[in-house]
């Protein structure tokens, strides 16, 4: 009798807990598509890839953070110093970025190797 209570207290824990990993990572990652109407028209984001500079990069990248911001519900709490957001460029490539500063025009950055070419993001 007691073996079958911590058994079924086992099993309800286990959901929890796998429920709870599930939600947290299905959160973590914000992807921005800059094919959407709101972000295309930006002028340092039509033709940015991830084979420009670092600085137009960034420069698009903080555009569609400032957009993003200015649309969503709650502008001074969303994308907040160190959180993390995949861009989708027109082309197609995909590079994840990092808040810095989100005061500054330019308070965004590349998080290192994460630059997926367009080529090799449509084999995905």
């Amino acid at each position: 009798m007691k073996y079958r209570r911590i058994l079924h207290g086992a099993k309800f824990w286990f959901w929890v807990a796998l429920f709870v990993a599930y939600s947290a990572g299905a959160v973590g990652l914000l992807m921005i598509d800059t094919q959407e109407d709101r972000y295309r028209r930006l002028s340092t984001v039509e033709l940015t890839k991830v084979q420009s500079t670092p600085e137009v990069r960034r420069a698009g990248a903080s555009q569609v953070a400032a957009v993003y911001r200015a649309q969503s519900g709650m502008p001074f709490t969303s994308l907040p110093a160190g959180s993390t957001f995949q861009v989708v460029w027109p082309d197609g490539s995909t590079e994840t970025m990092v808040i810095v500063d989100p005061s500054s025009p330019n308070g965004v950055r590349p998080l290192a190797g994460s630059q997926v070419p367009a080529e090799a993001a449509e084999r995905r």
